[in-house]
C-alpha cells in the first residue's frame, strides 16, 4: 500500500472514528447543557489549536514537508486557537463571547477546507510521513476539530428549547 493511500485511508476513518464518538459521547451531552457552557467546551478544545505550530518546527516534521502547506496550516491554527482563548476570557461579557464564538469556528473552518486545499495541492499524500510527530493531527485531532465546529454552528443555529435547558438543570442541580 503506498504512503499516499495509507494516509487517505488514516484520514477517513479518522473522520468515521470522531464522528461515532462524538455523536454518541459528546454531541448528546453538548445538546443538553446550557448554550454557553457548551460552547465553551468547544472553544477549550480549539484553545490548544497553537499546537498547530508543530507544522514549522523542525525535528518534529521533516524538512521536506511541503512549506506551502505548513506555514499556513500552522498560522490558520494559531489564530484560530488565539480566537477561541479570546472567547474562553471574554465569557463574562456575552456579546463579545458569542462575536468570538462565531469568528474562531469560521475562521476555524475556513483554515481546515484551504488546509486540505493547500495539501492536496502540495502533493501531501504522498509525502505524509514528512509529518512525522504531527501525523496524528491530520488523521486524528483535525477530524475532531472539524466535527466540532459543525456541532458549534448547529448549536448557534438550534438554540435550546427553554423547558429542555430547565429539565438539563434540575436534573444537574439533583445530582
Amino acid at each position: 500500500m503506498s504512503p499516499q493511500s495509507i494516509f487517505l485511508l488514516h484520514l477517513f476513518l479518522g473522520y468515521v472514528a470522531c464522528l461515532l464518538c462524538f455523536s454518541v459521547y459528546v454531541f448528546p451531552r453538548l445538546k443538553s447543557m446550557d448554550r454557553v457552557e457548551a460552547q465553551r467546551a468547544i472553544a477549550t478544545l480549539h484553545s490548544f489549536r497553537f499546537f498547530g505550530l508543530v507544522f514549522i518546527l523542525p525535528g518534529v516534521v521533516g524538512p521536506n514537508l511541503p512549506a506551502s502547506f505548513a506555514t499556513f496550516a500552522a498560522c490558520g491554527d494559531l489564530a484560530t486557537g488565539l480566537l477561541a482563548l479570546l472567547a474562553l476570557l471574554t465569557v463574562s461579557t456575552r456579546p463579545l463571547f458569542w462575536l468570538l464564538v462565531v469568528a474562531f469556528n469560521f475562521v476555524g473552518v475556513v483554515d481546515l477546507i484551504l488546509d486540505y486545499y493547500h495539501a492536496i495541492q502540495a502533493g501531501l499524500p504522498a509525502v505524509a510521513g514528512q509529518l512525522g510527530g504531527a501525523y496524528v493531527i491530520p488523521v486524528i485531532y483535525v477530524p475532531a476539530l472539524m466535527i466540532t465546529h459543525i456541532a458549534a454552528f448547529y448549536l448557534l443555529m438550534h438554540p435550546q428549547p427553554k423547558t429542555s435547558r430547565n429539565f438539563a438543570g434540575e436534573a444537574v442541580a439533583s445530582n
